[in-house]
């Protein structure tokens, strides 16, 4: 089948006004992924606290263990999550998919107030990570999908920053609340989001003609493992997110460790502000960097910007110093840039009867990677003696997708014409 994008003539892509129902779009989208953004990152924050109340015993190996179970099966549930929703929105559309996962995030998120045991918390942070998965896919398709051409790069840019807006406000409620079981009725804002949504959002122009288009079911089978695209997205993506993920679920339990005579509570809530308010930044400006420099040597240089500052931060730290705060804010800065700039491009190497699907795999499949990393990186605290050089062990994978993208084909021959 041809992969072309059929666009009917009223569709939203092809007009120049913004229209009121648009940015209603825009700002369900931009509390989406800011909700993802807080309720992916505030187990983080909390989870010395949490691990320590729900354990049996209060030994340091049993902690570890739980905080490792808690972290790594959630980033695993967003990694299904975000390929199964994917391919869910394209067979029954963004809207009605956006609207289900919206509220499964806020149901489960509000559960984990009333969990007796950590198994429990587990379990209930497996479930919202699916839903998670499914919001950060479906928001980017479907303003990709929506949005006039001429400002979609600037408007997706800047609702990419929602997720770090959102760790900035995970960062603000430990500050805030310091019952956890209290903070994680967060959750019922993407509730209230959902029934917004079920309300208010339209399927797209784009996705109706795709399935116009779809002359039988069988012709579009595994079409979206052989898209043109996959592999390069798939390993640019998930290299950069297996050292942001090891960094976002567990540096507030290295700056723990670093500390000797303190609580952490503040330390934890403005590292987890810094982690955001750099990636803030970073996704602000993506697009004018973009313009400038262009997307590889863009992407060439959150690679090598992200590694320089975790060699500086994790292998020559050895206690708690004000320096920390700038070099996170660097870190997050570059971090910021690869998500603004990939959440924009990803969606563009498809066609739009398998857009969800395979930017779903190209968003998720490093997170399987990055939730073996995880959960490892508990086990292998003990055994490389400390969080740093566990957390400089993951950024490694920074240089793989440097290398990747230095030697693959230019991202503008892959993106579909």
């Amino acid at each position: 089948m041809a992969q072309t994008l059929a666009i009917a003539d009223n569709s939203e892509v092809g007009r120049d006004k913004i229209s009121a129902y648009l940015w209603s779009v825009f700002l369900i989208c931009f509390l989406g992924n800011a909700s993802a953004g807080t309720i992916s990152t505030i187990a983080s924050v909390y989870l010395p606290v949490i691990a320590d109340q729900l354990a049996i015993t209060t030994t340091s190996e049993e902690i570890n263990e739980i905080s490792a179970y808690i972290n790594a099966l959630y980033l695993a549930g967003w990694a299904i999550g975000g390929m199964t929703w994917g391919l869910i929105s394209d067979k029954i559309g963004r809207a009605k998919s956006l609207a289900m996962c919206l509220a499964s995030v806020g149901i489960f998120t509000i559960g984990v107030s009333f969990a007796g045991s950590w198994e429990i918390v587990v379990l209930l942070r497996l479930l919202g990570g699916i839903a998670v998965g499914g919001v950060m896919v479906i928001t980017m398709t479907l303003l990709s999908e929506i949005w006039p051409a001429k400002t979609r790069s600037i408007v997706m840019g800047v609702v990419s920053i929602g997720f770090p807006v959102g760790i900035f406000s995970s960062g603000l409620v430990n500050l805030w609340v310091n019952d956890w079981r209290q903070a994680f009725w967060i959750g019922a804002i993407p509730l209230l989001l959902a029934g917004v949504s079920f309300l208010r959002l339209k399927e797209s122009q784009q996705w109706k003609v795709s399935q116009l288009n779809i002359a039988g079911a069988q012709s579009q089978k595994n079409s979206h493992f052989k898209a043109p695209g996959l592999v390069h997205g798939a390993v640019v993506f998930g290299s950069m997110l297996i050292a942001l993920w090891s960094a976002f679920s567990w540096m507030p339990t290295w700056v723990q460790s670093l500390l000797q005579e303190s609580s952490g509570q503040t330390e934890r809530g403005s590292v987890m502000m810094i982690l955001g308010f750099g990636g803030i930044i970073g996704g602000i400006l993506s697009g004018w960097i973009v313009k400038v420099i262009g997307v590889r040597k863009s992407m060439l240089v959150c690679f090598v910007g992200a590694l320089s500052i975790s060699i500086l931060l994790y292998g020559f730290t050895r206690e708690f110093s004000f320096w920390i705060y700038p070099a996170i804010i660097c870190l997050s800065f570059f971090f910021g840039i690869s998500q603004g700039l990939l959440s924009f491009y990803i969606p563009q190497l498809f066609a739009v009867d398998i857009r969800a699907g395979a930017t779903g795999f190209c968003f998720n499949a490093g997170r399987v990677i990055t939730a073996i990393a995880v959960f490892s990186l508990g086990s292998l605290v003990l055994f490389l003696g400390g969080y740093g050089n566990a957390l400089l062990l993951f950024s490694g994978f920074l240089l793989i997708g440097f290398f990747f993208v230095l030697l693959s084909k230019s991202p503008e021959q892959l993106t579909p014409k």
